[in-house]
């Protein structure tokens, strides 16, 4: 493994490691050190000498959500994301699965959320538009296949004009 590329700015024992931790993702400096490498690294066959398919598949949402945090927006972020995706549908292969399924409360908000946005006679676009969002991201919500902030979500209620709703369990 040939990380020395991707952090020239780390000396020998910080290098070591960087190595230690990319090789398990339960080191505290996993992300930290993941999202340095994928700022750096745009060739996914050289990330995946690093991090096998499967385990960057697995780790990605640790990895996402971490960068998310240091950094709002990043066009490596997004790059790496569409490789995420690209890895989960298949490409022409039987699809992997992600672990786990979206939360009942996701489907249930996605609902109600095209729902005001049909009443309002609003399209997917219009909304992004008065949202801040993407039409890509409307579509996922309303799918409830979009994991969205707390942020997110109080910015979609007021501009459909939803003051409740009800997540219980049925």
């Amino acid at each position: 493994m040939m990380i020395s590329k991707y952090f020239w700015d780390l000396k020998d024992e910080a290098l070591r490691e960087a190595k230690r931790a990319l090789q398990d993702d339960k080191h505290p400096q996993f992300p930290q050190r993941m999202v340095t490498l994928l700022s750096r690294c745009d060739k996914p066959k050289e990330l995946f000498s690093i991090l096998p398919r499967q385990r960057f598949i697995e780790t990605w949402p640790k990895i996402r959500s971490y960068w998310m945090k240091r950094a709002r927006h990043s066009e490596h972020r997004d790059w790496w994301e569409t490789i995420y995706e690209q890895l989960l549908g298949g490409a022409g292969k039987e699809p992997i699965k992600a672990k786990g399924k979206p939360a009942a409360f996701f489907g249930k908000f996605g609902d109600r959320i095209k729902e005001r946005r049909i009443e309002m006679s609003l399209s997917q676009k219009q909304l992004a538009v008065r949202a801040g969002l993407k039409q890509p991201i409307i579509s996922q919500i309303e799918e409830g296949k979009k994991n969205i902030t707390l942020f997110t979500f109080i910015r979609l209620c007021k501009v459909l004009g939803i003051r409740t709703i009800d997540i219980s369990e049925e």
